[in-house]
């Protein structure tokens, strides 16, 4: 028998709707021919898994029972999520752990008693059947809890890099960077060489990133902040960012921050500087409205940044380069930290729940489905 989380969301009409999310069993079935059974042992909560988990659902004024919890949801956000109606998802990007059986195929047989990372979806569960050939076997010496999180956030970091690269550009600006994405992205830029404009949220912040070597760290807290960015963003020429608060005014003020930089000294133009700015929104801490005031003329962009289009953009080699510099350095660079482990049962109490979908304090909570 298999523990697993699952979201649903109900419609109550015009009301808006009720979001259900709870611990089920379900019965596996044996491997096939090319699959594996991982006995899960570390999941990640990660931003990117709260959408499908929680959403803006008003957890505050949820009902909270041993394994469940029920939640209302605003009219507008069921209006946008018409298509997962009265689907139990199961939730859980990415996690690792044990190879317990395995089919028929060598591939699927080589992978017997093996720690592999996985990330099929539904890694809120005790036990999950994967494609054998899908699995990143972790380095020997490495544990599950060091390589449940061997995916998204260090090849989210690689991508930002990555495609930093390919457009040409030679410096980036990080919001909300002193996640534990953003702490691998401040190492990363520092081994090669790229300067990078960290945007935080408090004075700590800024003191966790000095303290791994981060050169510019803004805090958007201070009262100095507007100065501060531009100083940052004139000492690096750095003119493309990835900004993960989504909502809110902060990309609009990067970019209105980069236009007066490339600005100065130069002749006036009503169009603005011929300096092309970018910014890549990839997350949604702020389900606000985006506010950009037109500050900055027309040379600029703004749009989103998934990782896994990214990846199957630039190709299956390009691509395992990049999962080939995780595999070498997942307990340096891209080694992540925890606020707490919770057992699935404990994951949604209302003390988990509130933490970890926080906005303002996005604590990052490893599930133990074993625990």
């Amino acid at each position: 028998m298999n523990r697993h989380i699952v979201s649903t969301l109900d419609s109550d009409g015009d009301a808006g709707g009720r979001l259900t999310v709870e611990l089920r069993t379900e019965t596996l079935p044996e491997p096939g021919e090319n699959q594996v059974m991982v006995r899960i042992e570390a999941a990640p909560i990660n931003p990117s898994d709260l959408g499908l988990l929680f959403g803006p659902a008003d957890l505050a004024n949820a009902e909270y029972t041993p394994g469940k919890i029920i939640a209302s949801m605003p009219a507008g956000a069921v209006r946008a999520m018409q298509g997962r109606l009265g689907q139990a998802l199961p939730v859980g990007n990415e996690g690792a752990g044990t190879v317990v059986a395995a089919g028929s195929s060598d591939a699927a047989q080589a992978l017997l008693g093996k720690i592999v990372a996985v990330i099929p979806g539904a890694m809120y569960a005790q036990y999950r059947l994967v494609d054998a050939r899908t699995c990143f076997v972790l380095p020997d010496g490495t544990s599950a809890e060091q390589g449940a999180a061997a995916f998204v956030n260090p090849l989210t970091a690689l991508s930002f890099v990555e495609a930093m690269r390919r457009e040409g550009y030679k410096a980036l600006v990080h919001t909300a960077a002193a996640s534990n994405l953003g702490q691998m992205l401040v190492k990363i830029c520092k081994a090669d060489g790229i300067p990078l404009v960290n945007i935080v949220r408090s004075a700590a912040q800024v003191d966790l990133l000095k303290g791994i070597g981060a050169d510019h760290v803004i805090d958007s807290s201070a009262e100095t902040f507007q100065a501060d960015l531009l100083a940052a963003l004139d000492a690096t020429g750095a003119t493309l960012g990835f900004d993960a608060i989504g909502g809110g005014k902060l990309a609009g003020q990067i970019l209105g921050a980069m236009e007066q930089v490339a600005s100065k000294n130069a002749a006036f133009s009503r169009y603005g500087s011929d300096t092309f700015k970018k910014i890549y929104t990839y997350g949604m801490l702020d389900t606000s409205p985006t506010v950009i005031n037109r500050t900055f003329g027309f040379a600029f962009s703004f749009s989103g940044f998934l990782l896994f289009p990214f990846l199957q953009e630039i190709g299956a080699e390009a691509a395992e380069k990049l999962r080939q510099r995780v595999r070498e350095e997942l307990t340096t660079t891209f080694a992540s930290s925890y606020k707490a482990r919770v057992s699935l049962e404990d994951a949604l109490t209302r003390e988990a729940a509130m933490a970890y979908n926080s906005r303002a304090t996005g604590a990052k909570y490893l599930i133990t489905p074993h625990a």
